[in-house]
């Protein structure tokens, strides 16, 4: 895949379950996009991200994100 990265997104449940909405790899582009937004849209829904993690022992990019109600 070259310069692509292998990104988790989890959403946060109101009840704190975690629930993973997809895994697919994102260009160096997309994940650099990250430093300039706070909101994702994935599946037609609009999420909050509000942590990020490195997951440098599996390689992959590990964003929780909370669903915005609207």
């Amino acid at each position: 895949m070259g310069n692509d990265m292998t990104v988790i997104l989890t959403e946060k449940m109101p009840n704190g379950e975690l629930r993973e909405i997809e895994e697919r790899y994102w260009s160096m582009n997309l994940i650099a996009a990250l430093e300039h937004v706070n909101y994702l849209v994935v599946q037609g829904q609009e999420y909050e991200t509000i942590e990020g993690r490195l997951n440098v022992d599996k390689g992959k990019l590990e964003l929780l994100l909370v669903r915005i109600r609207g």
